[in-house]
């Protein structure tokens, strides 16, 4: 914002000749980070969810690894369905898929309850290092693993790596302008659809899912490049109130030289002005975590169970075609901000305990005739999601001051995490309990 106020005043002196080259370079430069700063986080917003969206859209798949034991490719790609429980009219799978929900989110609940306590000590690189080193991770172990309690710890990689990205990055927008954390939005909405419609498409294609994972090591790496090569150094705000060994402590590039700012002191808050801010933030924090318990109550406790048998569609092939339309919702919601902003995110929450509360319904009485209606539910529910996250983090930015934004960004992230981590625990006996219904 410097560079566009003095290329104002140089025009204002010149009486209105024209800018030469020497003010207009430092606008062009000004312009040029921005935009690389906003494709750094969408890149990094979708490198940093999209192990964490493989892992639930392959959920079907490693759970059906025990019925392919010796199969390195865990399952075939469209394997016959045949229920566990033959007294049952579901189709289901001896554990839900609601235990690799749990894998995929209670390491990254641990993550954000701790984060608030100390994770602002440890540098930005080593963080953004670690994340990519897991998610590489993940994918090697449960492609080549041999069992489900394999291929769950491999899940259990996907979500450190997932939980550890998301504080770190929303505690980095702290650093730059409020429009990055639309960016960052859209690009865990672009997570979603791409990696649900790439899992989706490689295995319709006739990919092993084993293949398929392997296929995506290249993620990690682009992360990676995003963080280290694409983003620009932000500036500092106060240069000259810059403490040198908070700088050396935090500095968040590598090979660059000027300092890392401090938007305030959001890390140096006391105890009760930390209870104060999270205090304020409940009126956020609630909505988010009812509209991500409902949804992934429909996602990991439901979804299993909406099997329609008049389809040519497998039932891992309906898993999947779920998976991905629900995340081609969260993506079209995420990306709407500039479009669409909703203050009052609880309305939101209100709709997704609605969507849960027919799912379950028609789980019990299947009264939907068509699979088609599922589909468009889902889609919808997709849509909620999205447009609760962005909006939430959106209101937070605009309402909090410079010197509590990051830590308020980073409490608040513990919301969808909490809501889900909630819905696997729920999920699980309802699943058991369903499956025994005759």
């Amino acid at each position: 914002m410097g560079c566009c106020a003095g290329s104002r005043r140089h025009l204002s002196d010149s009486e209105g000749e024209e800018a030469g080259p020497e003010s207009r370079a430092p606008l062009l430069e000004h312009q040029g980070a921005e935009w690389k700063n906003a494709v750094g986080f969408w890149i990094l917003g979708l490198c940093n969810n999209f192990s964490y969206v493989v892992m639930l859209s392959a959920a079907h798949d490693i759970l059906r690894h025990e019925k392919a034991s010796g199969n390195q490719s865990h399952v075939d790609p469209d394997p016959t369905a045949t229920p566990h429980n033959s007294s049952s009219r579901f189709d289901c799978n001896s554990v839900s898929t609601a235990a690799v929900l749990l894998a995929d989110i209670l390491p990254t609940l641990v993550i954000k309850l701790l984060a608030p306590l100390g994770l602002h000590l440890l540098p930005y690189s080593p963080r953004v290092l670690v994340s990519g080193i897991c998610s590489a991770g993940s994918f090697i172990l449960v492609a080549f693993s041999h069992s489900v309690g394999t291929s769950l710890c491999g899940v259990v990689l996907a979500s450190i790596s997932s939980g550890l990205g998301e504080v770190t990055f929303l505690s980095l927008t702290a650093f730059y302008p409020r429009a990055v954390i639309s960016w960052w939005s859209s690009g865990t909405g672009g997570a979603g659809l791409l990696g649900a419609l790439s899992y989706l498409g490689l295995t319709q294609a006739g990919l092993s899912p084993q293949h398929t994972l392997l296929s995506m090591l290249g993620i990690p790496g682009l992360l990676l490049a995003s963080y280290f090569l694409l983003l620009t150094s932000p500036k500092p705000q106060d240069p000259g109130e810059e403490d040198e060994a908070e700088t050396a402590a935090r500095q968040p590039l590598i090979g660059t030289e000027a300092p890392e700012p401090k938007p305030g002191t959001s890390w140096n808050l006391s105890l009760q002005e930390r209870w104060t801010v999270f205090k304020g933030l409940l009126c956020h924090i609630i909505p988010l975590v009812l509209v991500y318990f409902a949804e992934y109550f429909i996602n990991q406790g439901l979804f299993e169970l909406l099997f329609f048998r008049n389809t040519s569609l497998s039932h891992a092939q309906q898993y999947r075609w779920y998976q991905m339309l629900y995340q081609a919702g969260v993506f079209v919601s995420r990306s709407s901000l500039r479009c669409c902003h909703i203050r009052f995110t609880w309305v939101l929450a209100l709709l997704q305990c609605f969507n849960l509360a027919f799912l379950l319904v028609d789980v019990l009485l299947g009264f939907l005739p068509s699979i088609y209606f599922i589909f468009l539910i889902i889609l919808y529910e997709g849509l909620l999601g999205g447009a609760a996250y962005v909006n939430t983090f959106h209101n937070i930015a605009l309402e909090t001051s410079d010197e509590h934004r990051e830590f308020a960004m980073a409490a608040t992230c513990i919301s969808d995490t909490l809501g889900i981590s909630l819905s696997g625990v729920v999920a699980l006996p309802l699943h058991d309990f369903l499956c025994h219904l005759p």
